[in-house]
């Protein structure tokens, strides 16, 4: 599947197919993330049938949790399950599902889509078997605080927008799949992963890479572009960087645009909307909110408050 037959899906969304547009709560299609696609979603009791296969890797996670009981029956497996928050459950690229029941309506659940090309050794970073990925087991229901943490990121990104939104989703979208080889993989092939490159950045890529972003605040700062100006792999970047600054490339990034939209709210007469999609805001109410939250003024307020000094 080529990159743009994969975004084409993300922004169809792959639930719609599956679970229809019923208790779709919030989606990431129109958040320009492509790293992976999101949803949001309540189901009402009763049975979801779906005689489909996985295009892409399919994690749901229980992210309010009300004592559920989710029964799944199909071709690669099955089980019954009492859902409570951070009950995960996992359907690899590639498999079948017959049937979910539902014993009463579950407020919210995260369902990610994840691309099969996360699961690349050079995505991974790793000396890793292609022919293993497949071996992905289906798993009726699992607890994993480390991904579970992951899913409760994005339901906030989605409620919330930040500056560095789809930077975040990238990187988790990494980060999700390592997870998911490191813990889930069909223990039967006997190979073992060995992890590459558990430094920091050198200070020449750090540097290249602290420029670029200095530069191209309205520019292309997603994961991939800045793992290219480094040099490295998505994954050793994003860990990489963090081991060197201290902090995620994402909220780098984020506070790097919050300093860009207060030198632009104070000197530039462009509209607040046109600063809310120049640093990647989906619309100006998200920037508004995110912009209020960091700083306790909105955007409007700042700009007159600079002015009037």
């Amino acid at each position: 599947m080529t990159l743009l037959q994969e975004k084409s899906i993300a922004v169809r969304g792959q639930g719609l197919e599956k679970y229809g547009s019923a208790g779709l709560l919030l989606s990431s299609a129109d958040r320009g993330w492509s790293g992976l696609h999101a949803e949001l979603r309540s189901h009402s009791e009763g049975v979801i049938a779906w005689n489909g296969t996985h295009p892409d890797t399919e994690i749901c996670v229980d992210v309010c949790g009300n004592g559920s009981i989710i029964s799944r029956e199909g071709r690669d497996a099955g089980g019954r399950t009492v859902a409570q928050r951070g009950t995960i459950w996992l359907s690899p690229a590639g498999s079948q599902e017959g049937s979910i029941d539902i014993s009463k309506p579950v407020p919210g659940i995260l369902h990610i889509y994840l691309p099969s090309r996360h699961f690349s050794p050079d995505s991974l970073d790793i000396d890793l078997d292609e022919s293993l990925v497949p071996s992905l087991r289906q798993q009726d229901s699992f607890e994993d605080p480390l991904l579970a943490e992951m899913a409760y990121a994005l339901v906030s990104e989605l409620e919330t927008q930040t500056a560095g939104g789809s930077l975040l989703a990238d990187t988790l979208a990494s980060s999700l799949a390592a997870r998911l080889v490191q813990r889930h993989l069909d223990p039967l092939p006997a190979r073992r992963l060995q992890c590459l490159g558990q430094n920091g950045l050198d200070r020449g890529r750090l540097w290249r890479v602290l420029d670029y972003i200095e530069a191209n605040p309205e520019g292309d700062l997603t994961i991939d572009h800045l793992a290219s100006v480094a040099c490295l792999s998505r994954f050793h970047f994003a860990r990489a960087f963090k081991a060197a600054v201290g902090r995620s490339p994402h909220q780098y990034v984020s506070a790097k645009r919050l300093e860009h939209a207060k030198a632009l709210l104070a000197r530039d007469e462009r509209s607040l909307v046109d600063i809310a999609l120049a640093l990647n805001f989906s619309c100006q109410a998200n920037f508004t909110r995110a912009f209020a939250q960091a700083t306790g003024q909105t955007p409007g307020r700042y700009r007159r408050t600079f002015k009037s000094t």
